[in-house]
């Protein structure tokens, strides 16, 4: 696989943060009632960075949780023959609340349709926004965005790749060629 270019360093992801979590903010008419969920691995790091930032901002924290979506994808047996099952950390009750759920990259829909399965699981929502640090199409299921960090066309012979500081030791977003 080949780097073909950089898209976000770690100033441009911050910028992205600080601008989603103003969005949210917005949307929501404050933070009252908002609960971040981050779908593992990344989204979740990211959950927990807007949590920061939108308490920097309304000066008021969010409830943060962590979904493991595992064992709801579509995909399961293709992944591993014995995929790695994490826990969901999710330490409130999501009934009634606007659920943001986050994610690193939306690309066919299928990671936000198996959370959104996960999320039924665990109660009612009054609602359920999406967060994405990077959209990149190619969707197969009708699913969008309600706040989107990047919009980056690709196609299906590249990969981005979000690299984070909590896990990869850097903060980076890149476009690397599979073929």
């Amino acid at each position: 696989m080949k780097e073909k270019a950089k898209l976000l360093d770690k100033e441009a992801i911050s910028r992205i943060i600080t601008r989603i979590s103003h969005e949210i903010l917005e949307k929501n008419k404050g933070s009252s009632g908002v609960c971040l969920i981050g779908i593992r691995n990344r989204g979740a790091y990211l959950a927990k960075r807007l949590a920061v930032s939108i308490e920097n901002i309304d000066k008021q924290g969010v409830p943060v949780g962590i979904l493991d979506i595992t064992l709801y994808r579509d995909d399961l047996t293709l992944i591993a023959q014995q995929p790695l099952v994490r826990k969901t950390e999710i330490g409130f009750d999501i009934t009634e609340k606007n659920i943001v759920l986050v994610d690193d990259v939306l690309y066919t829909g299928r990671t936000v349709r198996s959370a959104l399965d996960a999320l039924a699981d665990l109660g009612r929502p009054k609602s359920i926004q999406l967060a994405v640090l990077i959209d990149r199409g190619h969707r197969e299921l009708p699913i969008r965005a309600d706040y989107v960090g990047k919009n980056v066309p690709t196609s299906h012979k590249e990969t981005v790749e979000v690299r984070l500081l909590e896990v990869d030791d850097i903060d980076e977003v890149a476009i690397v060629e599979t073929e």
